[in-house]
């Protein structure tokens, strides 16, 4: 089985008995490669997540591949305020749920990129003023942007981040692959 890497690999370190986790990542790909160094530790992926023992068991030295949601779409329009709402394109949907976490990246524009913000709604109407399905707001504060939004190449993805329950203690490393061939 060969592994393509995606994007930048990044790590950790954990401790017996408690949770840590990991800064948040775009998903780029369908699936994450995990490798505990150490110590064997239980593993959680999501928006906000923090393990516990219940979840996902890695043992120490070993190296796992678990399933990511990838989701994005293009952003035509950006409205600005104490939350943001993020217009996508006409026949296209929000791939994204109520309590998913999104970044946007507005190629040109950086002053409305963010990080890592929750999805507060989801506009699933057919409305009278032309927007079906194509809003999303987003929980974050965007009042000092006074630039009129018009990037023609910005994306939402979804984001993640990964949570650690340690058994003992040691370092995750984690990293987005594609995966190609058999074993």
């Amino acid at each position: 089985m060969a592994h393509r890497p995606v994007g930048s690999g990044s790590s950790f370190a954990f401790t017996a008995g408690a949770a840590s986790t990991s800064s948040s990542f775009s998903v780029q790909s369908s699936v994450l490669r995990l490798t505990t160094v150490g110590g064997a530790a239980h593993v959680l992926i999501g928006g906000n997540p923090s393990a516990t023992s219940a979840d996902y068991f890695v043992a120490s030295g070993q190296t796992v591949t678990l399933a990511l949601t990838k989701a994005s779409n293009r952003v035509v329009g950006v409205t600005t305020g104490s939350t943001t709402t993020i217009i996508v394109p006409e026949g296209t949907q929000i791939p994204f749920g109520v309590g998913d976490y999104v970044s946007l990246s507005a190629s040109g524009q950086s002053y409305y990129d963010f990080t890592h913000k929750q999805v507060l709604s989801v506009d699933t109407s057919a409305g009278v003023n032309g927007y079906f399905q194509t809003r999303m707001i987003v929980d974050h504060n965007s009042t000092g942007v006074a630039t009129a939004f018009s990037s023609r190449d910005s994306t939402v993805s979804l984001s993640n981040k990964v949570s650690v329950y340690g058994v003992g203690s040691g370092t995750l490393y984690h990293q987005q692959v594609q995966i190609t061939g058999d074993a």
